[in-house]
């Protein structure tokens, strides 16, 4: 009985701790930018995201989300990292949209990055991160279009297994691929919840709005490469279009390792870099709290190489952004 007691108690500190974790780490994240501790304040805060995602704590992410977009920001702009810094403090003044920084607490170079993020809320063309925030949510008549035989080549095809896909090239009729459907839903989605594919749906509309290219061809910018990557990983933490040529590289970057594998021109197995001064050239960058759940990169910077008037796109599809696409295609 005494070791039933003990293991009891032991059960309910651990509970404890758990229902505490949340709080105490945004305690411990607020003490390290207090202390100039800015990367371990970052790795606190990649912690938190994860801690604050379990189904236990999500009560947390409404108050969360402002306060730390604005400690990653005051942390990345004190690392110089500007492009991180001016994508986090755009996502807290979109939630804060009259808040100030106050000059006597933190530094030139935060304040700085503020002032350059509230001073490109009034640009004319917004960053895809805040388009996507004001673009709405899916309609209810996307979450019932009728299934037809071309529904299997749409873009739903980014989420399919090859598996999947074989079985939809084997159906002879509408009643079978209805039936498909609703089986292909239910096992990312269990029960009644149609979170997943709502999000889905909005991704996609989103790309066919923001994402076509500038060719003839009439392609649906969801069934682009940006338009893949944007439905599998949603929004990067912030996009640029960059100098274009055959020079350019795509590249992944870890920032806990410091370690940093890239490609360049065609170096890279199966890649043609569409050089020239009528290329485009375009950046996204992902930080860990917006990749799928398992994925053991901190960071991950996609690049793409286009050119005005044609469809295809070009991105680096190594091995660890294969993996990084493909842990997104289920629901955590």
């Amino acid at each position: 009985m005494r070791r039933l007691t003990l293991s009891l108690a032991a059960a309910l500190i651990a509970a404890a701790a758990a229902a505490q974790s949340v709080p105490e780490r945004f305690l411990t994240v607020k003490d390290q930018v207090k202390a100039e501790s800015w990367q371990n304040a970052l790795d606190t805060m990649d912690a938190l995201d994860l801690e604050a995602g379990r189904p236990a704590n999500q009560k947390f992410q409404p108050q969360l989300e402002a306060p730390l977009a604005f400690y990653r920001g005051v942390c990345d702009a004190n690392l110089d990292r500007v492009d991180d810094a001016g994508a986090d403090f755009e996502t807290f003044l979109l939630l804060q949209p009259d808040a100030s920084i106050d000059r006597s607490v933190y530094s030139a170079k935060a304040v700085a990055a503020f002032e350059q993020a509230q001073k490109g809320m009034t640009a004319s063309k917004p960053s895809l991160a805040r388009a996507y925030r004001q673009f709405p949510p899916a309609p209810p008549e996307a979450m019932s279009a009728p299934v037809t035989a071309d529904w299997g080549k749409g873009p739903v095809i980014w989420l399919m297994s090859d598996g999947e896909k074989a079985s939809w090239a084997k159906l002879k009729d509408d009643p079978e691929r209805v039936n498909f459907v609703k089986a292909f839903w239910r096992a990312r989605e269990p029960g009644d919840n149609h979170a997943f594919r709502a999000i889905f749906e909005r991704r996609v509309a989103f790309a066919d709005a923001e994402l076509a290219q500038d060719d003839k061809s009439g392609a649906r910018g969801s069934m682009t490469d940006r338009g893949m990557v944007f439905i599998l990983l949603g929004p990067p933490a912030y996009s640029k279009e960059v100098e274009s040529s055959r020079s350019s590289s795509a590249s992944i970057s870890d920032r806990s390792a410091g370690s940093r594998i890239s490609a360049s021109g065609n170096d890279a197995p199966g890649m043609t870099t569409k050089g020239g001064s009528d290329s485009r050239s375009e950046l996204w960058h992902y930080r860990k709290g917006l990749l799928a759940n398992g994925t053991s990169y901190p960071e991950v910077t996609v690049q793409f190489w286009w050119k005005p008037g044609r469809a295809d796109e070009l991105f680096r599809k190594d091995e660890q952004v294969n993996a990084i696409l493909a842990a997104a295609k289920k629901p955590a």
